[in-house]
């Protein structure tokens, strides 16, 4: 059953955490970066770009594709590595390149269609209350929108794309990440606080999907132990009850935010065993492995998408420290 209406970790409220650096290749883009180059790279900041598509493509996932790396991306390669049978040392070494080239090129052509830039887009306001107000939660920009479609940040897109209008008929780089192979249904499900992991496990107890999550905090601890799936439900709404968290305004009060990918709880939500807990979307992709929650287990909309179309109500979930 989903019991989203009295869930206090379902916020989208977090604290801000450390972001460790990125042992494996270079920093962030700094301007345009020719797609052939990208494609080819396996040192410099372009590699950097090239192993974090292709690592989403093998569903190890790096979180939101930015090209900076970071924690995120050294554990999805060294998740690869291990399900690889690759010394998982977290860095880029001629094996992963060779296990990584199977998923084809990183960067591919888009030609953009009146669908994908027709919004409507909307501002977001901050107070529960204006967003009980809105129709819908949708995206607040075209950018926004198409950093979700290819699973990156709008700021990788326009560097990808120097001097281009996100019109439709424009030709675009992009991450290439539409039209992943399918996962088989998940075994069990692991998440691993420390490590800010979700693990899809098969029926040999092989890890063959991870995703970066942020889960729990010092006032909301992630419940530790074995729980199951009950239910799943897409484009959730959310049921804000302040009395259920405790960074809440004294000014607060109840309100039901509709559902969009900007919701507090994004676009899917996997209830969970535990009472008004469960592993849900976030309308910030960009902070997800960065930060703390209140509770819950939150990833970006895509891999949260990804994930529930592995798991079915009675699905394992084990949380551990």
């Amino acid at each position: 059953m989903f019991r989203n209406t009295n869930a206090r970790a379902m916020a989208c409220a977090i604290a801000l955490g450390a972001v460790l650096p990125l042992r494996v290749v270079a920093a962030a883009p700094a301007g345009p970066m020719d797609a052939s180059t990208i494609n080819a790279a396996t040192t410099g900041r372009a590699a950097a770009l090239r192993a974090q598509i292709l690592l989403e493509r093998a569903h190890f996932s790096p979180g939101e594709i930015d090209g900076a790396g970071g924690t995120n991306t050294r554990e999805a390669i060294a998740g690869f590595q291990l399900a690889q049978g690759i010394n998982p040392g977290g860095v880029m070494d001629d094996a992963t390149w060779t296990a990584l080239q199977q998923q084809g090129d990183a960067i591919v052509q888009y030609t953009l269609t009146d669908t994908d830039v027709k919004g409507p887009f909307v501002r977001i306001p901050s107070s529960m209350a204006a967003q009980a107000r809105m129709k819908a939660m949708g995206y607040a920009s075209v950018a926004e929108a198409l950093g979700e479609k290819f699973h990156c940040s709008p700021a990788l897109l326009k560097a990808l794309n120097p001097g281009k209008a996100f019109t439709a008929g424009t030709v675009l780089n992009v991450p290439n990440v539409q039209n992943l192979s399918a996962l088989p249904k998940a075994a069990r499900v692991i998440v691993d606080k420390s490590a800010s992991l979700l693990l899809l496990v098969d029926g040999a107890g092989k890890v063959y999907a991870q995703f970066p999550v942020s889960s729990g905090s010092e006032h909301d601890p992630l419940p530790i132990g074995e729980w199951k799936i009950t239910g799943i439900a897409r484009d959730p709404v959310f049921h804000y009850n302040p009395q259920l968290f405790w960074d809440a305004k004294a000014s607060d009060r109840k309100a039901t935010i509709p559902a969009g990918p900007n919701n507090p709880v994004g676009v899917v939500w996997m209830d969970l065993s535990k009472e008004h807990y469960g592993i849900h979307g976030t309308p910030e992709p960009s902070r997800i492995g960065k930060t703390e929650s209140h509770g819950c287990i939150r990833m970006t909309n895509w891999s949260a998408l990804e994930v529930a179309g592995t798991v079915a109500a009675g699905t394992p979930v084990k949380l551990q420290e």
